[in-house]
Parts: structure tokens; C-alpha cells; sequence
């Protein structure tokens, strides 16, 4: 039987604890801790939310690997490579890739009578997946795309709809300049769909169309593409993955052939994942932070506990106990009431997050933060871990304070008593 639990439990479940001033401090204690978890779990998942939600925007307009002809220079105006590639079976086979599609991008200039608009127009075909575009349409539908015929409908964002007065079912007039033609070629084109992502870095350059539209302007083949997109299911491995998709490539290359080359959207927009990235920093200092507040609310609270219990520790002494062995009851009791504030920081938290999740009562300005409301993550593990680590660190923090217990002498506090 372990005699520092039982004393400990003994003295947590005691019920006359009116007459013991420590059970006010001790309630602040809890109420720090409480609180303290609740801001932690927020913070975890509001920030672990938003770069969730900005990085599957930025993924959603490029993909998270990409594979191109190594003479485009990371421009929208590509140089061609074949669609037909002997590596494409193999990639499909790699564990943790879950769609490649083919694209083809070409920067051009949208004119109305008042108004003009530089744009990307990035083409695509029959095999894109379209839920990206079809979570954030505000109106109309996706361009319908056959492999015969080119399709003249494409995708208009919100802002660049507005600024040009356009809206779907309105035509619109695309000119493109290729670099060895004097005079521009021009697509007149059908809205078919409008769409808001909050990103207005993208916003306001990215239409979605037919890949064949490009293939036309640029005099290329039905086989010649700018590129292949790579999806796979965790972000979290896309430099692992894009180096197997690398070694891969560069095994079917063919001499005198284009020669292609991988990257990925961190690299392609390293500034918005440097802005992201910085958000970690924040979460750990109010980690830190928090769990120092709540971890020197406890140290108080375990002070005044010794003393009060100060005749309990003489007489524990004078029966030949160690001063180790009575130091960790208040340490098994310290975690009881640790315990007690993590429960209620717990379904604050997690309260929270899912009144935000479910009715976004929050909201945000998008111009500012990309987001029309705070978006939060709710993981199981993260939960875990924050109340694992705050147990941690307060009870370490409680291990000197607990050295007082040495410093009662039992002669004093009984013959006192």
C-alpha cells in the first residue's frame, strides 16, 4: 500500500476544510491553472486553425508539389513539357501522393471598356479536382470541361469580378502577349463561376480555366503542359515526399529531353510559411507564460498547506517517517488539486472551440487576416499533451517548495499544538 497516496487522498477528499485559510489560496491557485489551460488550449487551437486554413488556401491555387520544366524560372510564363511522362505510374504507386493533374499557367490582362486587370490564367483539365474552388464559390458554378472541346467558361474572383463590374453569365476579354508575336492574341471568354478565398494575393490574379485555351495561345501541342501538380495527404512530410518524387524524376529523365524540376509551395511562397512559422512563437511564449503563473499560484498554495499542516508533519516525523516520504504526500496532493483546476480548463477550452467551430460566432476582417473568422483545431492530441505538460511543469515547480517539510521540527510542532 503506498501510505503518501492514502495520506494525500485522505487530506484532498477531507471534508471540514472551512477552518483552513490555505482553501482560499488554494482556490485561487485552482482558478489560475484553470484559466491558464483554458488560454493554452485556445491559443493551440486557434493558431494551429488559421495556419491549417491560410496553408490549404495557398495549397488550394498551386498544389503541394510541383513538377516543371526547369527553364521556367519559377515565372507564370512556363516553357513546355510533355504530358506523357514514363514516372507518372510510379509517382501514383509513392505512399502518402493522392492525385497529380496536369496544369498550365500564362499571365495575361483582362479589358473591359473602363477598366483593366493584370491576371494569371491558369488552365487545367477533366481530371482537376474542384473542391478547393467549389468550398469557396459565392456564385455561379465550376466551368464544365470535356476533352474534346476547348470550354470557353472560367473561374472569376469576387474582388476582380467587383473591380471590373463583371458578374456570371457577363463575357470578358483576355489578352495575352507571347514573346516572339508583336500583337497581342485575345480570348473572349464566359463567367461561369465566382469565387472568394479572403487570400488577395491570389484573389486578384487567379482565373481557372481549359488548359487547351493555353495550348492554343502558346502554339502548343495537346501533349504540351507547363506541369504536373502533386497532392498528398500530410503536409507535414512534403519535403520527405517531394525528395522521393525528385529521385523518381530524375531517374526517367531522358537525355536531350526537357529537363524537369520539383518544388513545393513552401518554397514557391516561402513569405506567407515565414509568416506562419512565426506564430509558433507566440503559442510557446504564452505556454511558458501560463504555466509559470499557474505553477507559482500552486507553490503559494502548497506553502500555506505545510504550514498548516505543520502539526500532521511533527507527528509523521516523531513515528520515524523520512522527510522524502512526507514531502510526497503534498506532492501526490499538489497534483490532486492540479488535477482538480486541469478538469475545469479542460471544458472551458474545449467549450470554446466548439461553440466557434460550430457557429463561427467570432468573426474577422479578411482584408487583414485572409479570414472572415476565427478558425480553430480541435486536437485530441494536443489536449493531451497541454495537460500533460502543465501537470509536469507545476509539480516540478512544487519539488523545492516541498523542502520546507524538512524544516519542521516535530518536538516544536507538537509540544506547540
Amino acid at each position: 500500500m503506498n501510505t503518501e497516496l492514502f495520506i494525500a487522498r485522505r487530506l484532498f477528499f477531507e471534508k471540514d476544510k472551512k477552518k483552513f485559510l490555505s482553501q482560499k489560496i488554494i482556490r485561487i491557485a485552482l482558478a489560475s491553472i484553470a484559466l491558464g489551460l483554458t488560454v493554452m488550449i485556445i491559443s493551440v487551437a486557434v493558431v494551429t486553425g488559421f495556419k491549417n486554413e491560410i496553408r490549404n488556401k495557398v495549397v488550394g491555387f498551386g498544389s503541394h508539389i510541383q513538377i516543371i520544366n526547369f527553364d521556367s524560372n519559377n515565372s507564370y510564363e512556363t516553357k513546355p513539357v510533355s504530358r506523357v511522362q514514363p514516372f507518372l505510374e510510379e509517382l501514383k504507386s509513392i505512399e502518402g501522393i493522392h492525385a497529380i493533374h496536369v496544369f498550365a499557367t500564362k499571365p495575361g490582362m483582362i479589358k473591359t471598356d473602363e477598366y483593366i486587370q493584370g491576371i494569371v490564367f491558369k488552365g487545367v483539365d477533366t481530371s482537376y479536382n474542384w473542391d478547393f474552388f467549389g468550398n469557396n464559390l459565392t456564385g455561379g458554378k465550376i466551368p464544365e470541361l470535356n476533352d474534346s472541346v476547348r470550354s470557353n467558361e472560367i473561374l472569376l474572383s469576387e474582388q476582380v469580378s467587383n473591380l471590373l463590374e463583371v458578374t456570371t453569365g457577363d463575357q470578358v476579354v483576355i489578352y495575352f502577349i507571347n514573346e516572339d508575336e508583336n500583337t497581342p492574341r485575345m480570348l473572349q471568354l464566359s463567367i461561369s463561376g465566382i469565387y472568394k478565398t479572403g487570400l488577395e494575393e491570389f484573389d486578384n490574379i487567379f482565373v481557372i480555366g481549359d488548359l487547351k485555351q493555353i495550348q492554343r495561345i502558346n502554339n502548343w501541342g495537346e501533349n504540351q503542359i507547363s506541369g504536373f501538380e502533386v497532392g498528398i495527404s500530410d503536409f507535414n512530410r512534403i519535403d520527405e515526399l517531394e525528395e522521393q518524387v525528385r529521385n523518381v524524376v530524375i531517374d526517367y529523365s531522358i537525355e536531350n529531353d526537357a529537363i524537369l524540376q520539383t518544388t513545393n509551395i513552401t518554397r514557391e511562397y516561402p513569405q506567407i510559411f515565414d509568416w506562419l512559422s512565426i506564430l509558433d512563437l507566440n503559442v510557446w511564449v504564452i505556454l511558458i507564460l501560463m504555466a509559470i503563473v499557474a505553477g507559482f499560484n500552486m507553490i503559494s498554495g502548497l506553502l500555506v498547506l505545510i504550514l498548516e499542516r505543520s502539526k500532521m508533519i511533527g507527528i509523521l516525523k516523531a513515528l520515524g517517517y523520512p522527510n522524502w516520504n512526507i514531502r510526497l504526500v503534498f506532492l501526490y496532493l499538489s497534483v490532486f488539486l492540479s488535477a482538480r483546476g486541469l478538469f475545469w480548463g479542460n471544458i472551458t477550452g474545449i467549450a470554446f472551440i466548439l461553440l466557434q467551430k460550430r457557429f463561427e460566432i467570432i468573426k474577422l476582417n479578411p482584408a487583414t487576416y485572409y479570414v472572415d473568422f476565427v478558425p480553430v483545431n480541435f486536437s485530441l492530441s494536443h489536449l493531451l499533451l497541454l495537460n500533460l505538460g502543465t501537470i509536469i511543469a507545476t509539480t516540478f515547480m512544487l519539488v523545492i517548495p516541498s523542502y520546507l517539510v524538512s524544516k519542521v521540527s516535530p518536538e516544536k510542532t507538537i509540544r506547540f499544538n
